[in-house]
């Protein structure tokens, strides 16, 4: 990575601005999910241990631009604060005059987190002033938020204006590495796994990933059209109309260069997803016309581990059918479990956060992949190969 990186700078002494990644769930004022806090420490404690002060920034949800007590990121202090095994002090505004009173009064090893950044409307439209502000609260920036890097906001873009140096934090460097890697550098054969609602998010991730890897393997809701772009009768499964000749040209460019996309031979279906619906399996051409598939079927399942028994390094976003419903969660969790056991005999895993991530700990094994990303959306840009904002705005070395 050519950008600068925390340990390629001196905090000792300095108020660190630091870009996190705290859009956590919360529930009943608790944390519920705190796989994005954990993911943060290592920057966050190298800080500290350097002599070093933190000042943190993050959004949480979507608020319309105005304060919402439904969002707030007080409950996200408590929770680092057991971590870190030290006090977090929180700023119930972001800019305020007492936020930077606060961050201006920070001694070495303290900790500051500031309120929600998108209760100002000026952080989605990467306000000057906004970032300016922002500014005013650190001696040197960092952003360890991957999860956003894709977005030009003021906390990811605009404020590195303001600041002589800004550099990446532990966790943009690692998943920028895997990422990076896995894009240019791959071991091969490489294959990418591509599931979800609809082709249209994935389009160009298919037409980049086309020139890099030996093998593309489709799941999930956006099968359906390359089964209708082949010709196949799909029942009352999902469908996206206006993508059937997309589809179609996609295959077309595939088999001439010789890169097999490789759909689903069998689907499980039902009439609808409540948990008393009857379903069956059949085979992809069979599909009954009062049915929707909703999750890929065994035979999928034995090819798709066949195919990639082979493989080295492997990309996976979107799962394969709707997981969320226990019923049809079956393939999605199984291939989770594959990728477990290709990484164990070797092979790079990378699961491009989102519902993918989601999928890997319902599996049981998130301990087991090489990266899980904790960004959905930005993994996905990257590797449609789109520059990242966020990434794109840090120090050069």
């Amino acid at each position: 990575m050519n950008k600068l990186a925390i340990d390629d700078i001196d905090i000792a002494g300095k108020r660190v601005l630091v870009r996190v990644d705290f859009n956590v769930p919360i529930d009943e004022g608790k944390v519920a999910d705190e796989n994005r806090i954990v993911a943060s420490l290592p920057t966050i404690k190298k800080i500290l241990d350097s002599g070093g002060s933190a000042v943190l920034m993050s959004h949480l949800g979507r608020p319309k631009g105005e304060p919402d007590p439904a969002f707030s990121l007080k409950p996200v202090a408590y929770n680092l604060s057991q971590h870190l095994d030290r006090p977090v002090k929180f700023a119930d505004d972001c800019i305020s005059e007492d936020a930077l009173k606060q961050a201006l009064s920070l001694e070495p090893g303290e900790v500051l987190l500031l309120e929600n950044l998108r209760f100002y409307p000026g952080e989605k439209k990467n306000d000057a002033d906004f970032a300016e502000k922002l500014s005013k609260l650190g001696e040197v920036y960092i952003n360890d938020a991957f999860g956003t890097a894709h977005r030009a906001h003021a906390s990811t873009e605009g404020v590195t204006k303001y600041f002589e140096q800004a550099a990446a934090g532990y966790l943009m460097v690692k998943e920028i590495e895997y990422l990076g890697n896995a894009v240019q550098n791959p071991e091969r054969p490489m294959a990418a796994i591509l599931g979800g609602a609809k082709i249209s998010g994935k389009i160009d991730v298919i037409n980049n990933l086309m020139e890099k890897v030996e093998k593309i393997f489709i799941g999930g809701g956006m099968a359906f059209t390359f089964f209708k772009a082949q010709g196949y009768e799909i029942g009352k499964s999902l469908l996206e109309e206006d993508r059937i000749d997309m589809a179609k040209q996609l295959l077309d460019d595939a088999k001439n260069k010789e890169l097999e996309i490789r759909l689903p031979v069998d689907v499980v279906c039902a009439k609808d997803l409540s948990e008393d619906a009857e379903s069956r399996t059949v085979p992809v051409d069979q599909i009954p016309s009062d049915m929707a598939g909703y999750d890929i079927g065994p035979e999928t399942l034995q090819k798709f581990k066949q195919d990639l028994s082979d493989c080295r390094t492997i990309v996976w976003n979107g799962p394969m059918g709707v997981f969320e419903k226990e019923k049809y969660a079956g393939g999605t969790v199984e291939i989770a479990k594959v990728l477990a056991e290709l990484t164990s005999g070797g092979a790079t895993t990378i699961i491009g956060g989102g519902d993918s991530a989601s999928a890997v700990k319902k599996a049981g094994v998130g301990d087991k992949l090489s990266h899980i990303s904790t960004g959905g959306g930005a993994s996905l840009e990257f590797l449609e190969g789109k520059t990242l904002p966020g990434l794109a705005a840090l120090t050069d070395k």
